[in-house]
């Protein structure tokens, strides 16, 4: 692997030098960090990492190479990636090249040899923060990150057309705002007909389609701005059963009357420990997000927590009073980290098959 010094730059004036790997071009984004040790071709092709440069904590990336399977989106959503230590030569049955050999292919550009403890810490220290992967610092990195603005990521992750996933059993509409390919799999697996149809298709052309039930995929960017869909989402709540995962959770609060907040430094990784509040249960889940749900905010509302992250008590899980509505923070899809939430598809299926009728999850 040819090699050559880059510097990732972050606005607040800090450098990292490093190796370059994959494509040989810049990259400007958010920077955010992930605590997964593995999963790294799932979290690299995830559209909820659009337009982010995405560091990944554990010391040694790309052992176990690139296969043809484990694809969440077919091209890179992230930016760029940053690790310590990439591995050039890969040791898995099902690889068919290495991380760089992929990601020069694919047009994303690396940097390696970089002390990504001392970068984490300072990420958790300043919360996410813009950053530029480049050849070299000058004035005008600087003062392009000072004004650097994400375009809107939904519109770039959502499909630009309807399709279908054929199967045999009931139809699920899934609105797309950067679905993330398990969560087609996951629906595959209970025989689930779904329609995929882009992020900004209005209620009456979904419910046309009479749908068993509607899902609110994952996706990128500030749920605050994407008031068009509110108005969407409150006609499908009440007239088939819906689910939400991720930033469909965070726009279920939000047409329902809860805020949504800005986190520090996001939740992204495979080990986030969940609280079910009416069973007590615990589960370990996958988790993509650097937004979250007002808890305070919910109050006043017809919503109702039914799931809680335990370290710091974010709102991971919502119900709608009187629907057959709810939605979750975290990845019940797993792809990757545990399967523990993985029931929560035999729930909506339920919902759909009791015609409706209002459960508790």
């Amino acid at each position: 692997m040819t090699t050559n010094k880059r510097a990732l730059v972050l606005e607040n004036g800090s450098v990292y030098w490093g190796e370059g790997f994959g494509a040989d071009c810049d990259a400007m984004g958010e920077l955010v960090f992930n605590t997964g040790m593995t999963g790294y071709q799932e979290s690299l092709t995830d559209l909820s990492y659009r337009g982010q440069l995405l560091t990944f904590t554990y010391p040694l990336i790309g052992n176990y190479g690139i296969n043809a399977v484990d694809f969440e989106s077919l091209k890179p959503a992230a930016s760029a990636v940053i690790v310590h230590e990439v591995a050039t030569q890969p040791s898995n049955w099902r690889a068919t090249q290495s991380l760089p050999e992929w990601a020069k292919t694919m047009g994303l550009p690396g940097l390696t040899g970089v002390d990504t403890r001392t970068l984490t810490k300072e990420i958790r220290s300043l919360g996410t923060v813009r950053a530029a992967l480049v050849d070299a610092p000058s004035d005008d990195i600087f003062e392009q990150l000072k004004s650097f603005e994400q375009l809107d990521l939904v519109e770039q992750a959502t499909t630009k057309s309807v399709y279908v996933a054929p199967n045999t059993g009931l139809n699920v509409v899934l609105i797309d705002f950067g679905m993330k390919s398990s969560i087609l799999r996951a629906l595959a697996k209970r025989q689930i007909n779904v329609t995929v149809f882009p992020a900004d298709t209005d209620a009456e052309t979904i419910l046309n389609t009479h749908p068993d039930g509607v899902l609110l995929s994952n996706g990128p960017g500030d749920p605050r701005t994407m008031t068009s869909c509110l108005t969407q989402i409150r006609t499908l709540e009440t007239r088939v059963p819906l689910m939400g995962i991720c930033l469909g959770h965070q726009l279920f609060a939000l047409a329902n009357g809860a805020e949504t907040f800005k986190m520090h430094e996001g939740h992204r990784g495979f080990n986030h420990a969940v609280k079910n509040l009416k069973t007590g249960h615990l589960a370990f889940t996958s988790q993509n997000h650097g937004y979250a749900v007002d808890a305070a905010s919910v109050a006043g509302t017809a919503l109702v927590v039914t799931h809680e992250e335990v370290n710091d008590h974010t709102v991971e899980g919502l119900r709608l009073t009187g629907q057959s509505a709810f939605s979750v923070q975290f990845h019940p899809d797993a792809a990757p980290g545990p399967h523990d939430a993985d029931d929560l598809f035999d729930h909506f299926v339920d919902l759909m098959t009791q015609k409706g009728a209002p459960q508790h999850a």
